[in-house]
């Protein structure tokens, strides 16, 4: 199983990571049709799209990796059981308001599917195609917070050790 949500985790970001590149494309291209005197109609609409989508599909690797901000003043603070209470109360909290997040965003992408939504700009793109992107990043989002509530609650969650890296960013 834990090779499986791994997987899953790397995809996403995998996909966030095509996402940039083709962001990066979209740019290149408004540039260089722009220098040349013509426009090629849609290129700032897919470039927002795809920046949401490389956002929406990278949350998951990154909390994963330890690389979400962490406000830790009153875990810091903390030892033994009221450390862990905190803990966990913290990961349902995440876990739900997650959950919440990745319900309403997919429940979005599909009545855009079903309203058949479109975007106002000249692209006229269906909207559920781009939501998309962050309906699937927010359920792969919900499924990490789960994944590490239930780690937090068997005992085997791994966090980052504090090895002063902040202090080097700063």
């Amino acid at each position: 199983m834990r090779r499986a949500l791994d997987a899953l985790y790397d995809g996403a970001a995998w996909l966030a990571a095509l996402c940039m590149i083709g962001l990066l494309a979209m740019v290149l291209l408004a540039i260089a049709s722009r220098q040349l005197g013509w426009q090629v109609p849609g290129t700032d609409a897919y470039a927002g799209y795809l920046m949401a989508g490389a956002g929406f599909l990278a949350l998951a690797h990154t909390l994963k990796k330890g690389e979400h901000i962490r406000v830790t003043l009153l875990l810091s603070a903390l030892q033994g059981r009221a450390r862990r209470a905190l803990e966990l109360w913290a990961l349902a909290a995440a876990t739900l308001l997650a959950l919440l997040w990745a319900y309403y965003a997919c429940r979005l992408a599909w009545q855009s599917h079903a309203f058949a939504d479109i975007s106002t700009g000249n692209d006229a793109t269906p909207l559920w195609i781009p939501q998309l992107g962050m309906a699937v990043g927010s359920a792969v989002f919900a499924i990490a917070f789960v994944d590490e509530f239930v780690l937090e609650l068997l005992g085997r969650r791994v966090t980052p050790a504090d090895d002063g890296e902040m202090l080097h960013n700063e």
